[in-house]
């Protein structure tokens, strides 16, 4: 991902928040076609009126023009990059964004993380030192014991309780039948707030953490 370029863009930023929000008119070209990159559209006021003409390549870089009602460029202005595709992180094997990084890194990862963090996942972190036959391997031992879990939690008649969200009444239908719907219950809010504020965590290497967001302990997963 990038960033917008918003020192040098205040005028569209300002413009963009008083009440021009709507992009509309985009044009892609065909999926396999030379221009498939390409994306041009305008940005509309409350009347429905273009008010800035938009043109680049979502995958490079976006760029911004203000336009007349017929959508042509005004005399005197002229087109200002906006937005550019932010480089590739180094030694990135996957294609990554810095985002993607951020959110995989232990760098990021709070006091006293969550054994069920993802960041801990073996499999995902085989991956991320390129050991993909240990990845795969990692991956198959948390699908088996998954499964499992499940064949002991339905010979247990047990009932899987999430600990940060609680069952609503509201059920959704959608094309695969009526799903139940859970509420975030705020209690990881006062987990961590709790741990932030606290001056007696002792730091700790997270990469020795065991990943563990089973419900039954020392399970086989045959």
């Amino acid at each position: 991902m990038g960033s917008p370029k918003k020192d040098q863009n205040k005028g569209f930023f300002a413009a963009m928040s008083s009440g021009l929000s709507r992009f509309g008119k985009a044009m892609h070209r065909s999926v396999g076609g030379a221009g498939r990159y390409e994306v041009d559209g305008y940005v509309y006021n409350a009347a429905e009126e273009p008010q800035i003409l938009m043109t680049g390549k979502w995958n490079e870089s976006m760029s911004y023009q203000p336009c007349d009602l017929e959508g042509e460029p005004l005399p005197g202005t002229e087109l200002k990059e906006v937005w550019h595709v932010a480089d590739v992180p180094k030694d990135d094997k996957f294609q990554y964004t810095y985002f993607a990084h951020k959110l995989n890194s232990f760098d990021t990862a709070p006091k006293k993380l969550l054994a069920s963090d993802s960041r801990l996942r073996p499999d995902r972190y085989a991956l991320e030192k390129g050991d993909l036959s240990k990845s795969g391997a990692e991956k198959s031992r948390l699908e088996e014991r998954q499964r499992a879990e499940k064949r002991e939690r339905e010979a247990k008649h047990d009932q899987f309780t999430p600990k940060w969200f609680d069952l609503t009444e509201e059920v959704t239908p959608t094309p695969w039948g009526d799903l139940e719907v859970y509420q975030y219950n705020s209690k990881y809010t006062e987990h961590r707030a709790a741990i932030d504020s606290s001056d007696s965590i002792d730091a700790v290497d997270v990469t020795s953490i065991e990943f563990n967001p089973w419900q039954y302990g020392n399970l086989s997963a045959e």
